[in-house]
C-alpha cells in the first residue's frame, strides 16, 4: 500500500505554496508527524509533519517548485516495501541530493484515492514532534555520474540557485570529491573574471544583475500594501517628544527580578502606551467595512508588531494584548519577534491583527509615514532613541540640557477617523511615553 501525501492547506484559505527544504528522501523511514519538508506560503515558512508512517517511496516536488494545494507532494509505502523503482539513472547518494521524478511518470503504484475513506490520512495542521530522528535506509553508492548530461549531482538549494542564475548545471564542475554541486560552487562560477580577449569594442560592464522570484510572502506584503495606500485615504501626524523618563524606566525595569526573563526595550513602553491611550480613543481600534458600510469597533486589541525577515515584512500580533499586564506583554512580544525572524511565524498569528507598531528606530531612522496594515485603521511609527539638546524647565529655569529624544508617527485611515481623533491619540501616547507616570491617569 502507497499512500499519496497531498499539500494541505495550512491556514486561512491559502491556495498555493513552495516547496523550501525538504527533510526526508527516499529509502527513509518515518513515523506519522515526522517532518518531511518545509514550505513558504504567502503568510510564512511552515514546518509540513507526515499524516503517514512508513518508507518514503518517491519525493513528486523539486526543491523551489510552487505548488496548488492538493497537489501530491511525497509517496509513502508501507515499512515491508522497497522504494518504487525509478527509470531514471542511479545516482551516489550524497547528503542534500535527492532525485525527483514527476507524478505523471510513475507506473505500477498503487495509490490511495477519495474513494478510499477507510484510509484517510490524519489531519495534521501544525508541527509535528522531533523527538525520533528519522531513520535512515543504506543505500547503494553506484559510480558518479558523469559532469554532463542527465544524473547531475547537486544540493537542492544549488539546483535552485541555477535556477535562477540560468546556470546549467551541466556546465558547472563540483569541488567536492563526491561529485555534489553545492550553492558555492554557482557563486564561484558566477564571480570568477571573464576571460580576456582583445576587443576594439567597449569594455564589459564590471559586475552584473541578479534576479529574485517575486513570490511567498514578498508577493503577498507588498500586493497588500498597494491595495491599503491605494484604497485607504492615509493621513500622517507625528510629534517628537523628551523620551529620557522612558529610558530611566527601561533601565530599572532590567534590574527588576519580575524581568529577569523578558528582554525590556522602549518598545515595550511605546506598546503599552499605545494600549492605554486606547481608553480615552477606541475609535482608533475600530475598521471601516466598506462592504456593510459599517464601523467596527473592537472590543479587544490584537497588536501587530512589524518585523523585517529574511523571506520580507511580516506583522505577527499579540492577541489579546489590552488584557496582558507589563510582564505578560514583554514575554509575548519577545516570543513573536523571535519567530517573526525566522521567518516561521504561523498564519494564525499574522491575522487578525487590530493596531500595529513598526519601530525603525533600530535602523537609525528618525522617522517616516507608515502604510496601514490591511484590516486595520491605525498604525505607529517609532523613531531612532537620540541624544540631543534640549530645552527643559520653565521661566528662570529654562535651560538646555541633553536629553533622549524620539519621533512618533502616527497613520491612520481619514474616512472615520477625524484629525481630532488622531492627534489626541497620538498626543496621549507621547504623554505616557514622555512620562511613563502619567499612565496611572489612564
Amino acid at each position: 500500500m502507497v499512500n499519496e501525501f497531498k499539500l494541505p492547506d495550512v491556514g486561512e484559505g491559502l491556495t498555493e505554496a513552495e516547496i523550501v527544504e525538504w527533510h526526508v528522501a527516499v529509502g527513509d523511514v518515518i513515523k506519522v508527524n515526522d517532518p518531511v519538508c518545509d514550505i513558504e506560503t504567502a503568510k510564512s515558512v511552515v514546518e509540513l509533519p507526515s499524516p503517514y508512517a512508513g518508507v518514503v517511496q518517491e519525493l513528486l516536488v523539486e526543491v523551489g517548485t510552487e505548488v496548488q494545494v492538493g497537489t501530491p507532494i511525497i509517496r509513502i509505502g508501507d515499512s515491508a516495501e522497497a522504494p518504487a523503482p525509478s527509470s531514471e539513472p542511479a545516482e551516489p547518494p550524497s547528503v542534500g541530493a535527492t532525485s525527483f521524478r514527476p507524478a505523471s511518470e510513475a507506473s505500477g503504484v498503487e495509490t490511495n484515492t477519495a474513494a478510499d475513506e477507510h484510509e484517510k490520512p490524519l489531519t495534521l495542521v501544525g508541527y509535528g514532534s522531533k523527538e525520533d530522528a528519522v531513520v535512515r535506509r543504506n543505500r547503494t553508492a553506484s559510480a558518479p555520474a558523469a559532469a554532463a548530461g542527465t544524473g547531475v549531482l547537486a544540493k537542492p538549494t544549488a539546483r535552485k540557485l541555477a535556477r535562477d542564475l540560468g546556470v546549467d548545471l551541466a556546465t558547472v564542475t563540483p569541488e567536492r570529491d563526491d561529485g555534489v554541486i553545492t550553492t558555492a560552487d554557482l557563486e564561484n562560477l558566477t564571480s570568477a573574471p571573464a576571460p580576456s580577449t582583445e576587443s576594439a569594442g567597449p569594455a564589459a560592464p564590471v559586475g552584473g544583475e541578479r534576479r529574485e522570484p517575486i513570490k511567498g510572502l514578498r508577493k503577498q506584503m507588498g500586493q497588500a500594501m498597494v491595495d491599503s495606500a491605494f484604497t485607504l485615504p492615509h493621513v500622517t501626524i507625528w510629534t517628537t517628544i523628551d523620551v529620557t523618563r522612558t529610558s530611566e524606566l527601561v533601565a530599572g525595569l532590567k534590574a527588576n527580578r519580575d524581568f529577569a526573563e523578558v528582554r525590556v526595550s522602549p518598545l515595550l513602553i511605546v506598546a503599552k502606551a499605545t494600549l492605554l491611550a486606547m481608553r480615552r480613543t477606541p475609535i482608533i481600534n475600530s475598521w471601516w467595512d466598506e462592504a456593510a458600510q459599517e464601523i467596527v469597533f473592537k472590543e479587544y486589541v490584537n497588536l501587530g508588531i512589524a518585523a523585517a525577515t529574511p523571506r520580507g515584512l511580516q506583522v505577527p500580533n499579540v492577541k489579546g494584548a489590552d488584557r496582558m499586564s507589563l510582564v505578560e506583554l514583554g514575554a509575548a512580544i519577545n516570543e513573536l519577534t523571535a519567530t517573526a525572524r525566522t521567518g516561521k511565524t504561523p498564519p494564525a498569528d499574522q491575522t487578525g491583527g487590530t493596531f500595529t507598531i513598526t519601530n525603525i528606530g533600530p535602523f537609525g531612522i528618525d522617522g517616516g509615514a507608515p502604510i496601514i496594515n490591511p484590516g486595520e485603521s491605525a498604525i505607529l511609527s517609532v523613531g531612532a532613541i537620540k541624544r540631543q539638546p534640549w530645552v527643559v524647565g520653565t521661566g528662570e529655569d529654562e535651560r538646555i540640557e541633553p536629553r533622549d529624544v524620539c519621533t512618533l508617527a502616527l497613520s491612520f485611515d481619514h474616512r472615520h477617523i477625524d484629525g481630532e481623533a488622531g492627534s489626541r491619540y497620538l498626543a496621549d501616547v507621547a504623554r505616557i511615553v514622555g512620562d511613563p507616570s502619567t499612565a496611572l491617569l489612564f
